[in-house]
């Protein structure tokens, strides 16, 4: 029985190291000279964003759901 118990004061303690380490500084991972590059319009998903907006507000509008697409508005259509 004693064996079992150090094997989950060893566990226990092991876990304890693992959260602590995850306290440690966390640096950003793009500096802020480098957040230019991902605003690029070439990092789009799209290739033509309007159109994009447009059919999946005709989609919502179709569907009478929204929020799936990221896209805002309301649901009644006058935007």
């Amino acid at each position: 029985m004693k064996k079992v118990t150090n094997i989950y004061w060893r566990i226990l303690i092991m876990a304890m190291c693992i959260i602590a380490s995850g306290c440690s500084s966390l640096k950003p991972w793009l500096k802020p000279y480098e957040r230019q590059n991902l605003a690029d319009p070439i990092m789009a998903f799209s290739r033509a964003p309007i159109s994009d907006n447009y059919f999946h507000h005709v989609f919502q509008a179709r569907e009478g759901s929204r929020g799936a697409e990221g896209s805002a508005g309301g649901g009644c259509g006058c935007n």
